[in-house]
């Protein structure tokens, strides 16, 4: 069953206008971090719906454009930004998963892609990407960080990464298609792919094909698959075609943009020159513009044991839909390698009546304890995700 969490705990907050607008809160970049409230309302989240015993609070707010996360090793979080330009470090320093510090660590173009390997680590622009060795122990002084390469696709369309490292200890790095719907692959045949490389850059393969435009993959903790996210291509009206869900099951494959989409829809440009009985079928069919980005599956021990194995997905939310949808994290369960189904974890970032957003997510991020984090790059924020049988948890 579905609930609102919260309305006892946070019956007695002073309430702040939800029609207060976004660019309203970025006037004071400086003092938004320092004096605006953790639980502050404004962030709506009495109106967002979770399951029984579950509750979502502020961990860290008045974080610009907050996109892809990677935990350091001593408890920095580090999150990405696409047009805000920086990267910041945000420290817990007391345990009580509410951030302390929110730094801007550094500002750089388009840094939207993040990982952590050994300490270090690493950031993606759209054509470059950097290492920062130790960065825990940087944090507070003069930047020290090397580049890894800078000679990949520069197009900004589709161009910002989300990178992560793999089981094999690989770096993966998309590159999307420079358009909505085009065939680029004779320019440069990395367009529309992942890619993967030893973590100096050397050894680079194309690891997936046909992918137009992921923001998002893990791998599956038993299987050691990767899973990633796909946003299908626009103007073809409200209900087609569908973002997917893809898993990879060997190096090289071809999920089918541009000439098919969702596995079922043929491009009315491209579709003629392949059929889409030639490419890798979508492991779930996800519905259309919902903008699926960051993607993880659960394996702590917080959360009730029928939640273990359960792939989440970040649907940031559609943009050109006559009737907005997504705006929320979905919850994929996943049995011997195949998606089963799907349910809404948590809703109510969208307003259906009014179609106003109150939050777009983006990433998502396990930690140590089994708790969830999410980020929100339309509410400047992190959250956290908790679960608890008693009865302030549960709204009881």
């Amino acid at each position: 069953m579905k609930i609102s969490f919260l309305k006892i705990t946070m019956a007695l907050a002073v309430v702040i206008s939800l029609n207060s607008c976004k660019e309203s809160k970025k006037e004071n970049k400086d003092s938004a971090v320092k004096e605006m409230e953790l639980d502050s309302t404004d962030l709506a989240l009495l109106d967002l719906n979770l399951p029984e015993g579950f509750k979502i609070e502020v961990y860290a707010r008045g974080v610009d454009g907050a996109r892809s996360m990677a935990m350091g090793d001593n408890g920095t979080l580090f999150v990405g930004t696409r047009t805000e330009n920086n990267v910041y470090a945000i420290q817990d320093t007391d345990g009580d998963f509410k951030a302390d510090n929110i730094i801007v660590l550094d500002t750089m173009e388009v840094p939207n892609g993040i990982a952590m390997r050994n300490g270090d680590l690493y950031v993606a622009q759209v054509g470059s990407l950097w290492k920062y060795p130790n960065i825990e122990e940087q944090i507070g002084s003069e930047l020290e960080k090397e580049l890894i390469y800078d000679d990949f696709p520069t197009e900004f369309h589709h161009g910002w990464k989300y990178i992560a490292f793999g089981p094999d200890d690989k770096l993966y790095v998309p590159v999307g298609a420079p358009c909505n719907i085009c065939n680029k692959t004779d320019e440069d045949e990395r367009f529309a792919t992942i890619s993967r490389m030893d973590p100096d850059g050397s050894n680079r393969e194309i690891y997936a094909r046909g992918v137009r435009n992921s923001v998002g993959f893990t791998w599956h903790p038993d299987t050691k698959q990767m899973w990633f996210t796909d946003n299908g291509r626009d103007m073809l009206g409200d209900d087609i075609p569908p973002c997917e869900l893809n898993t990879v099951t060997e190096a090289g494959q071809h999920f089918g943009y541009p000439f098919c989409h969702g596995g079922i829809v043929k491009d009315p440009e491209f579709g003629d020159l392949r059929p889409c009985s030639d490419f890798v079928d979508p492991a779930l069919q996800l519905d259309a513009h919902v903008a699926p980005l960051g993607i993880k599956f659960y394996t702590g021990t917080m959360f009730p044991a029928e939640y273990k194995g359960k792939a989440f997905i970040a649907e940031h939310g559609s943009w050109n839909r006559s009737k907005k949808v997504g705006y929320r994290i979905m919850m994929v369960d996943i049995q011997d390698g195949e998606a089963i189904s799907t349910e809404p974890f948590i809703d109510g970032w969208l307003d259906e009546v009014a179609q106003k957003a109150t939050g777009r997510p983006v990433d998502i991020l396990m930690l140590k304890d089994g708790s969830m984090l999410i980020s929100d790059d339309f509410g400047d924020a992190i959250y956290r995700v908790s679960y608890s049988e008693t009865a302030v948890a549960s709204n009881e």
